[in-house]
């Protein structure tokens, strides 16, 4: 085994033929920010370069898997526009869709809170597992914001995905999850890096390249009912959503910025009625 300095916002390690890939912010409950998204991506590039690595495990330090793209970073860069707003979300979108992308197999292994852009990173894995006690979900409509990358159509049902992105419901059960077929496993707690290890072992005893070409094709199946036209328009509509200061975006981000995040997600979720 390998394995990356414990101070860095990811650490990796190859357990036979998987790689682990951990989010490693535990007290920013393993937030989706600048250095943890470079981080990620040299650590994904070194797996798919690692001809010894067949699958790749993605889980999370701490107390949850990810809480999703880091909101105090964000309202730092005072952005402003859709000309502005355009490479940041782009940026966001390729650093979830490389689960996608990547050649070699997929596995989130999910643990407490699951929501925002860390729900979409999981819907862009091939697999996932998540332990009985998560909570997932997409809240960005409560406050304004919308999807970064919009798979939840492709990877459950229509009225499912309207469900999720439309209430914006950031709690929503893991068994609730496997019923919409988002999740493969559930699992008791503690539990859920071993079933994903699992999962990928018994991927890793297949021919190598057979996986990677029926990923590949399945992946294409999607591909040819033009998800990724579909997937370009959900990423623009967001840039035209960032860029549009609504009253509730607005005031959200007044209350982030004068009392912090803590007061301002209880804002939003006192609107709840």
């Amino acid at each position: 085994m390998s394995d990356t300095p414990n101070d860095l916002p990811v650490t990796t390690r190859v357990d036979g033929r998987v790689g682990i890939l951990t989010f490693n912010r535990p007290r920013a409950m393993n937030a989706f920010n600048g250095a943890l998204m470079s981080a990620t991506d040299r650590a994904m590039q070194a797996f798919i370069d690692n001809e010894r690595v067949l699958a790749i495990v993605i889980h999370g330090a701490g107390r949850c898997f990810s809480a999703g793209f880091d909101m105090k970073e964000s309202a730092a860069r005072q952005v402003a526009g859709a000309d502005e707003w355009r490479p940041i979300l782009t940026e966001d979108f390729d650093f979830i869709m490389q689960f996608w992308n990547c050649p070699k197999p997929t596995i989130a292994a999910a643990h407490g809170y699951c929501i925002g852009g860390a729900f979409e990173l999981l819907m862009a894995c091939d697999l996932s597992v998540a332990a009985d006690t998560a909570m997932m979900g997409e809240p960005e409509v409560r406050f304004g914001s919308g999807i970064v990358a919009m798979l939840a159509p492709y990877v459950t049902g229509p009225k499912q995905a309207k469900e999720l992105l439309l209430t914006g419901d950031d709690r929503i059960p893991a068994q609730r999850i496997l019923e919409m077929g988002i999740l493969n496993r559930v699992v008791p707690e503690g539990e859920e890096l071993n079933a994903a290890l699992a999962l990928a072992r018994q991927i890793t005893n297949a021919s190598p390249k057979s996986v990677q070409l029926t990923k590949r094709m399945i992946n294409r199946t999607y591909e040819l009912a033009h998800m990724r036209e579909a997937l370009a328009e959900a990423l623009e509509t967001e840039v035209q959503i960032e860029a549009d200061e609504s009253p509730e975006r607005t005031e959200f981000n007044r209350i982030r910025r004068d009392e912090g995040l803590k007061a301002a997600l209880a804002w939003r979720d006192a609107r709840i009625t």
